[in-house]
């Protein structure tokens, strides 16, 4: 009976194991599938979703801030009493599609025109004797600016004048020698060698006339010298084109040479703008396009040009190339070393939806005009393109046939901001 008992008891205990093992193992073999399958999902998937979710998130946290700053919506509207409106005398126009340049603007600044700038300078060592024009002066091309005194000047004409007696010498001798050797008493020897020598003195005369010639003097002053016989150290100095006196650093006495830059002269008639366009615009830029600059000195004008050179090496810092524009300097307004804002107009015209400039109002970062419905006024917010000529492109916020305020809308905004004052109880 015992030996029964305790074979009982051993089988329960085994099959109490087996279970708890089968169990063991099919907890285990669940967990292990659940993780394979959440490896299993696409991890790509789940980021885009997250990703989409917090631009989604973030673009309606910027409307709603947008909402909150404007303190008006899309069904506002402005009414005017009959009084109010007449006072404030609105003008409209319909919003229509005009040819419209595009235009590519740019940062530019101000330079004088390399062929229109002349620096007047002395390539020998001289002194200066006598200075006939002032800083700010306007002088004429070949106009006398400076007289000099150089030993290089002096030396000079004293060989050309030498030069000039040796080859009168020569010349009479040599003719004597063929006039005698033509009747048949000259001796042949003789005259082959007056006719050496007559050629050597004609070359000595070129050369000391070529010198002079490098010393500055013109063709006309070369005549006078060699008829005045006048030995003079002296040499005066003339405008090379027409133009301003921008720098005088001529001083009475002052030595110079090569490396001094006596006067400065500048034509400002026409300056040039450099500005910098960014690589993605190379492809627009064109030779002798048209541009329209502008500087802070004189708002609301405008300089026109046209574009003449056109950078060949990129900036690789600044991913630009450098355009130069040829500007005409109205009234001479224009001044080197001002920055200025180019519009470059491109090539092509399109047919845009425009509206007048004035018909625009700037509203914390955003664009605004209103609409006249059924005689009441609703602002709407609008996207802008180029302007151009009076007008400016309108890419997005209102139709073509569009009845927009162009006079009184100033006082339409503040009304607008009156209102909504007084509903919000503010006195």
């Amino acid at each position: 009976m015992k030996k029964y008992v305790i074979s009982v008891l051993l089988i329960i205990t085994v099959i109490t194991l087996g279970i708890s093992c089968r169990g063991g193992r099919h907890r285990a073999e669940n967990s292990g599938q659940e993780s394979s399958q959440e490896l299993q999902r696409p991890l790509g998937k789940q980021r885009g979703q997250q990703k989409r979710q917090a631009v989604g998130q973030g673009f309606g946290n910027r409307a709603q801030n947008r909402n909150a700053e404007r303190a008006w919506g899309p069904d506002t509207v402005v009414e005017l009493s009959a009084e109010e409106e007449n006072a404030i005398e609105i003008e409209t126009v319909e919003a229509s599609y005009k040819p419209l340049r595009s235009q590519l603007q740019a940062l530019g600044k101000v330079f004088a025109h390399p062929q229109r700038k002349a620096i007047v300078s002395y390539a020998f060592p001289a002194r200066i004797s006598e200075i006939h024009v002032l800083i700010g002066d306007w002088v004429k091309i070949g106009q006398k600016l400076v007289t000099l005194q150089s030993e290089e000047v002096g030396t000079a004409k004293s060989d050309f004048y030498k030069a000039m007696a040796d080859f009168e010498l020569a010349k009479v001798n040599h003719e004597r020698q063929k006039r005698l050797f033509d009747r048949g008493v000259g001796a042949q020897k003789d005259f082959l060698s007056s006719e050496a020598e007559y050629k050597v003195a004609e070359a000595s005369l070129d050369a000391a006339e070529k010198k002079l010639h490098v010393l500055g003097f013109s063709e006309q002053q070369v005549k006078q010298i060699s008829e005045t016989h006048q030995i003079s150290p002296i040499i005066s100095l003339y405008a090379a084109i027409s133009g301003k006196i921008i720098e005088n650093n001529a001083i009475l006495g002052a030595m110079v040479d090569q490396t001094t830059e006596i006067l400065i002269i500048m034509d400002p008639s026409v300056l040039c703008i450099h500005a910098d366009i960014y690589e993605r615009d190379i492809a627009k830029i064109r030779i002798g396009q048209e541009v329209e600059a502008s500087v802070p000195a004189y708002p609301g004008e405008t300089f026109s040009g046209k574009i003449s050179f056109i950078g060949d090496v990129l900036n690789e810092e600044t991913r630009t190339i450098t355009v130069r524009s040829d500007v005409k300097n109205r009234e001479y307004k224009l001044k080197p070393g001002m920055f200025a804002d180019i519009n470059i107009i491109l090539n092509h015209q399109s047919e845009a939806l425009v509206l007048p400039i004035e018909a625009v109002l700037a509203e914390k970062g955003e664009n605004i005009v209103f609409l006249k419905v059924a005689g009441k006024y609703i602002p709407q917010i609008v996207k802008i393109g180029v302007r151009n000529s009076g007008y400016v492109e309108i890419l997005a916020g209102i139709q073509e046939g569009s009845e927009v305020v162009t006079k009184g809308n100033f006082q339409l905004k503040s009304k607008l901001y009156e209102d909504i004052l007084k509903k919000g109880h503010v006195h």
